[in-house]
């Protein structure tokens, strides 16, 4: 089986936060916006904004204009199509265009997947997350949704795994499961696999969450709510559950470790500060097993 090509601007796209800033931007009064502003209107620190327009631009899908000692970024024209297709064409659209993303996702999987499979992938993932949320950016969530379903069911299907996968599992997955998600994620890099889901997702990711994670320069990553599906648990190594119960289905080979850990829900931010820092020591416990020598 071929490994998957790189996802180039469907991966860009799919990034929630991302699909946030090209919103903003795409909404603005002239259709650009600057960095700072960017910042302040998704509560944000400015750094973390920067490196989601270091990637858009990279990949060719915002364009920089520079005046004086301000950059100001808008939409490159050559996307705009794909930018509305992913996003709407209203303020409030949520209607996503599964064609277009079943065609993005067929050229990345190309070789690994039929396109009636991804299609299929497609379809029954905008249907899972429509479920429980009518967002905005569903559109941009089903293609990240679907890209990382495939990925999860093209990981089972393979004879060897480059790397370890973990699997994080909470009720709601807008908060214990986001934390030590993005944490793992900023200690390791590329060296783990790390994916979530909730046994009854909720439609965004705590906002004081966000807030915790930015104030360690953790970055969420685009992360939001999905609900647990098969394959993610198929294709983990460690399965770790937060206050979930019996809704993980177990498989022989996997490992499954339960963490005792307070939900965030309605806390305030002192105490999901503590919990962060509950769960980053729990985290950190896990990779020195998962990489020894890191």
């Amino acid at each position: 089986m071929n490994r998957p090509a790189d996802a180039g601007n469907l991966t860009t796209l799919g990034d929630p936060t991302r699909a946030r800033i090209l919103r903003l931007i795409r909404e603005s009064e002239d259709g650009r916006e600057l960095v700072g502003r960017l910042a302040a209107a998704l509560d944000l620190r400015q750094p973390t904004v920067s490196h989601h327009m270091k990637t858009l631009h990279e990949d060719g899908v915002v364009v920089r204009e520079p005046e004086g000692r301000r950059v100001w970024y808008s939409v490159a024209p050559e996307h705009a199509d794909r930018v509305d297709a992913l996003l709407g064409h209203g303020p409030r659209s949520s209607s996503p265009d599964l064609e277009r993303i079943a065609s993005d996702l067929e050229t990345r999987f190309r070789g690994t997947f039929s396109a009636e499979t991804i299609r299929a992938n497609v379809a029954e993932s905008y249907e899972l997350l429509a479920r429980e949320s009518l967002s905005p950016m569903l559109a941009s969530r089903t293609a990240a949704f679907a890209a990382a379903r495939l990925e999860s069911l093209y990981r089972t299907q393979s004879l060897t795994a480059d790397v370890p996968a973990v699997l994080f599992v909470c009720v709601q997955n807008a908060g214990r499961s986001q934390l030590a998600a993005g944490i793992l994620r900023q200690l390791t890099g590329d060296k783990v696999v790390v994916n979530t889901a909730g046994s009854a997702p909720a439609s965004d990711v705590r906002h004081t969450v966000i807030t915790a994670l930015d104030e360690i320069g953790v970055p969420l990553g685009g992360e939001f709510p999905k609900p647990l599906t098969d394959e993610a648990v198929r294709a983990a190594d460690v399965v770790v559950t937060m206050g979930c119960g019996d809704a993980c289905p177990v498989y022989p080979g996997r490992r499954y470790l339960d963490w005792d850990i307070e939900d965030p829900v309605g806390k305030s931010l002192d105490r999901v500060r503590e919990i962060r820092d509950d769960i980053e020591e729990r985290v950190r416990g896990l990779l020195a097993e998962l990489l020894p020598t890191t």
